[in-house]
């Protein structure tokens, strides 16, 4: 391939929560995001993944969560191909080792990160506790990072640190109103709105502020130069950021649809 012709396309989308007991029809929603992935593996440069793909993923040393080869060996395809998949992780997926490193030829981003892509400025995360002082969500985010607390979950048999795991975020998603993240806040009172206003005081090269774990589609002018993206899920929405080199834009994956 000659480099007039070489992909420059660069995928951002987040939030799948594959393998989630509260979402019906599971097999058809994995089915959706892979042939989505293989629609755009021949314009894609670039796939970044912002966190919560999976609902759990708990990543023992010997043993790997049952099922999404659908997933994983599309991924492997694209990373085969020479696109780069890049898997940052959520706080529902952030139990990683080397699995999708090794086997799946992924980059893993275990925290936010600021690259250049293309000449702009992107700061990239999942967004789980940036711009928050939720003392609760706070705490169980330092347990879960935890090496410790680690260590000790991988005791249990997977058979039942799965289930748990599983079931804990079941319980989580049904706590909320019709298992729904709460509507867009408005600029101050949206958390990663106002963390991204903050970051910009001191950093004001960032082009683009991605993020996912909202699980709602905005897209906000911070400043003339800067942009605030947060990517929607692949529940319901079925929605991902592209750029294209000079220009970043949302849209909504449809099933038989040509995708950008």
């Amino acid at each position: 391939m000659s480099n007039d012709t070489k992909p420059h396309n660069i995928y951002f989308l987040s939030d799948a929560h594959l393998g989630s007991l509260a979402i019906a029809h599971p097999r058809m929603q994995e089915r959706r995001l892979v042939n989505f992935l293989d629609s755009i593996k021949h314009k894609a440069e670039a796939v970044y993944l912002l966190g919560d793909i999976f609902d759990f993923w708990y990543e023992y040393k010997t043993a790997v969560p049952k099922g999404y080869t659908r997933l994983l060996g599309k991924i492997s395809e694209l990373t085969d191909l020479g696109v780069e998949v890049h898997f940052f992780y959520g706080n529902h997926d952030l139990w990683q080792h080397d699995y999708f490193e090794k086997e799946c030829g992924m980059i893993l981003h275990p925290h936010s990160e600021v690259v250049e892509l293309h000449g702009q400025t992107f700061y990239l995360s999942h967004g789980d506790g940036l711009g928050t002082d939720d003392k609760k969500f706070k705490f169980l985010r330092a347990i879960f990072h935890n090496a410790t607390c680690q260590r000790l979950f991988s005791a249990l048999h997977p058979r039942w640190g799965m289930a748990f795991g599983l079931e804990w975020a079941r319980r989580s998603r049904l706590k909320r109103e019709d298992g729904k993240e709460p509507p867009y806040q408005g600029e101050n009172n949206e958390s990663l709105v106002l963390f991204a206003k903050d970051y910009l005081k001191t950093h004001p090269d960032i082009n683009y502020f991605v993020f996912g774990h909202r699980h709602i589609e905005l897209d906000l002018m911070l400043s003339r130069t800067s942009r605030l993206l947060i990517l929607g899920d692949w529940i319901t929405l079925f929605s991902y950021a592209v750029f294209d080199g000079e220009h970043m834009f949302m849209e909504n994956f449809m099933e038989g649809e040509t995708v950008n």
